[in-house]
């Protein structure tokens, strides 16, 4: 975990994430990603030079009849207020408009609800779990289904709400969260589509390049990241 702090915090500082007396809405899903971030986060809240306090905001895709009980004890042990917002999503995508591919319209749905939730809980800020495969992952997406050049700003606001989205992990490989997260109450994912997206074979793709390219993620990664190199990150 210790790894992953200074990764978040060398994020944190290299795009200027955070602002001192800031509180930041962290997304929390009670996937692994989110729990390392909700965790880290509160770690880092204590000898940060920058004073932050956090709040985690999970979304209940059923409409409350999700049991978050374990979720609800990990943050309360990490003194971290945690708020349930109900939402109808699941419903919306799988028996109202059964969807096929639904990752992006789902990604959206969550995004938006958590931007709505962070300002009424007076956060100008929130913290979403996407790490460096994501990053990588989303580049590749963007190449082969879109013929784009681009994958998400490690900083950016949404327009509708004026919440800054911001993420920590962008640094952050999955191996490692893996790692940090298994003694975590990691909460089950029931989508219908899990492990049969577009994103799932693009990340098996990689998978399947990794053992011939010495450290190919890590390549891809400085590829998208570095100051001199990139320009996806530049206006």
């Amino acid at each position: 975990m210790q790894k992953i702090q200074g990764k978040i915090r060398k994020a944190l500082e290299q795009y200027n994430m955070i602002e001192d007396g800031e509180t930041i809405a962290v997304g929390l899903s009670g996937g692994k990603d989110s729990l390392v971030l909700v965790q880290a986060l509160a770690s880092l809240r204590r000898y940060y030079d920058k004073k932050f306090d956090i709040i985690a905001i999970t979304i209940d895709m059923h409409n409350g009849e999700s049991d978050f009980s374990k979720i609800a004890e990990f943050c309360k042990n990490l003194d971290v207020r945690h708020e349930i917002v109900p939402s109808q999503i699941y419903d919306i995508l799988f028996k109202i408009r059964k969807e096929n591919n639904p990752c992006s319209l789902c990604a959206r749905l969550r995004r938006a609800i958590l931007a709505e939730s962070a300002k009424r809980f007076g956060c100008k800020k929130l913290a979403l779990g996407h790490h460096a495969n994501d990053l990588i992952e989303t580049f590749f997406l963007s190449l082969f289904y879109e013929s784009r050049l681009s994958t998400f700003l490690p900083v950016t606001t949404m327009d509708r709400t004026g919440v800054t989205v911001i993420r920590p992990m962008i640094l952050v490989f999955e191996k490692e969260i893996i790692r940090a997260s298994r003694d975590m109450p990691v909460f089950y994912n029931d989508c219908p589509a899990d492990k049969n997206t577009q994103r799932e074979y693009v990340k098996e793709l990689l998978n399947k390049i990794a053992p011939n390219i010495h450290q190919v993620h890590e390549h891809i990664l400085s590829a998208l990241t570095h100051p001199e190199r990139n320009h996806l990150f530049k206006d």
